[in-house]
C-alpha cells in the first residue's frame, strides 16, 4: 500500500502520512468491508481515496486549464525504452500535483474521466486535458532521460 502512497505523494514523509492515515480508516471502518470483493482491492481504494483527501485537506491539488482538446496517445517508440519502476516514480512524482493525481487515477487504479471529474471536483474535459499534459511532460522527461 506504501507503493500507492508514494505515487500520490510528492516525497515520501508525505506517503508515509497518506499511509497511516489509511490504515486508520481500515481499522475504524473495518465493519463496513461486506466481502463482496477482493479484501486488497477495499484497502487500495480507501488509500487512494485518503491520498485524494489529503490533497483536498492541504490544497495542494491544482490543476491548470489547457486549450484544444485532449489527444489520444498510441504506441511509440519510448514504450521500447526500459525504464526501471523506481525511475518512473520519480519522475510521476515531478508532475506537478493535479496532472500527478489525474494520470495515477487514470493510467494506474483505471477509473474513468467521468469517476475522476466527480472525485477531484472538476470538468470531466479537465480530467483528459490534465492526462494529456501529464502524458506530454512524461514523455518530454523520459527522452530527455534517453539522451542522457
Amino acid at each position: 500500500m506504501f507503493v500507492i502512497c508514494q505515487r500520490y505523494a510528492q516525497t515520501t514523509l508525505e506517503a508515509e502520512d497518506i499511509l497511516q492515515n489509511g490504515f486508520v480508516k481500515i481499522f475504524t471502518k473495518h465493519h463496513l468491508y461486506d466481502e463482496k470483493g477482493s479484501l486488497e482491492g477495499w484497502i487500495k481504494r480507501i488509500m487512494v481515496n485518503t491520498a485524494i483527501e489529503h490533497y483536498r485537506k492541504n490544497k495542494t491539488l491544482t490543476f491548470e486549464t489547457l486549450e484544444g482538446t485532449h489527444e489520444n496517445y498510441t504506441h511509440s517508440e519510448l514504450s521500447s525504452t526500459h525504464v526501471s519502476y523506481k525511475d518512473l516514480l520519480n519522475l510521476i512524482r515531478e508532475l506537478p500535483a493535479g496532472y500527478r493525481a489525474v494520470f495515477n487515477l487514470y493510467a494506474i487504479e483505471g477509473y474513468s474521466h467521468k469517476e475522476i471529474a466527480e472525485m477531484l471536483g472538476i470538468s470531466e474535459s479537465g480530467s483528459k486535458s490534465q492526462l494529456s499534459r501529464a502524458r506530454q511532460l512524461l514523455q518530454q522527461k523520459l527522452t530527455k532521460e534517453k539522451m542522457l
